[in-house]
């Protein structure tokens, strides 16, 4: 048995959640193109490609190389990418090897692609209300033809709804998404969804949707309601090193469950078997829980992450449990491929 704290995968939780979203976008007439940087590894994007999803989408162009050199072949970079000289010299090289699209989101990054790196395959990001990176939608025809003027494909546009991760924010983050990517009707590809907001999606508006949290679920989603306690296939084993009054410490801290708090979340995690339980402090190799079933030392906790995705970042490899029981042990291959 492996030594705590690790990461844990229930596969049956896992090729579940696979199937509910690849059935849920059938059902809908989307495109499915899971974001692979919530779990990073080749073994579970087999998983999704063999369900039927279309490609993969990516955070980086060196994610983008990790699949690549595992052998998918159709990957968006999502995110408005500006080319440096080396990173162009990248994204020729990737281009080369699979069907590559890259977000854009102002004329200038859609010419300097163009003089750097080459005709490209380009979708055009709209900001649909989480105010991060994407143009206003009224702008969306604008850039897509100066892409055009470039030299590039315009493929369509895409979108992030990332405020639908907020209490009661869902319903109205799905209609600003749909209202943003209608603007741009015309586009072969309008591309958005989240794991909050994917069951909530209808083809029309969209064609394709991008999940990523939900192949594990995480503490967020839970207290979201997006998934239960029973959705949650990644969680973090920890062993109770200390007690005192209502209070254990465990030997996983920020190091292992990410930092990542939420003004609305509860704690610094969740304690499946133990819902009433509040995690009051998080220190680097530690984690100090609120509760009053008082286990013993020595015993082991599961704790699901706030923020899956930064907790996979830090793992080197998932283990892989059934019943569980370990049964295998997958890498994560790309950990740490930020740039």
């Amino acid at each position: 048995m492996a030594e705590t704290p690790y990461v844990a995968v229930d596969v049956d939780v896992l090729d579940r959640n696979i199937a509910a979203m690849a059935a849920t976008a059938r059902q809908r007439g989307l495109a499915l193109r899971p974001h692979a940087k919530t779990h990073k590894s080749l073994e579970i994007a087999r998983r999704q490609l063999a369900n039927g999803a279309a490609g993969l989408t990516v955070a980086t162009v060196s994610e983008a190389e990790v699949f690549a050199d595992g052998g998918f072949d159709d990957l968006f970079i999502a995110y408005p990418i500006w080319p440096s000289e080396e990173r162009a010299r990248r994204l020729r090289a990737l281009a080369d090897r699979v069907r590559l699209s890259v977000g854009v989101d102002s004329m200038e990054s859609a010419v300097a692609l163009a003089a750097r790196v080459g005709r490209l395959d380009v979708l055009v990001e709209v900001d649909s209300g989480h105010h991060r990176s994407g143009v206003p939608p009224k702008e969306a025809e604008l850039v897509m033809a100066a892409a055009e003027r470039a030299g590039h494909t315009v493929r369509g546009v895409f979108t992030f709804p990332g405020h639908a991760y907020g209490p009661g924010q869902r319903l109205e983050a799905v209609k600003d998404e749909a209202r943003a990517l209608r603007r741009a009707k015309t586009a072969a590809v309008r591309s958005g969804g989240s794991t909050p907001t994917a069951a909530m999606t209808e083809a029309g508006d969209l064609t394709e949707i991008r999940p990523g949290v939900y192949v594990f679920g995480d503490a967020q989603q839970v207290e979201l309601g997006n998934c239960t306690f029973d959705d949650v296939a990644l969680t973090v084993a920890a062993t109770v090193v200390s007690r005192r009054d209502g209070h254990v410490i465990v030997d996983a801290g920020s190091k292992v469950l990410g930092a990542d708090r939420l003004p609305w979340a509860s704690g610094f995690g969740r304690l499946p078997d133990y819902p009433q339980a509040r995690i009051v402090a998080l220190s680097e190799h530690h984690a100090t829980i609120e509760m009053w079933q008082e286990p013993a030392l020595g015993d082991q906790l599961r704790i699901a992450p706030n923020h899956v995705c930064a907790t996979v970042n830090l793992a080197d490899e998932l283990i892989v449990e059934r019943a569980g029981r370990e049964i295998d042990r997958w890498p994560v291959d790309a950990r740490g491929a930020n740039t």
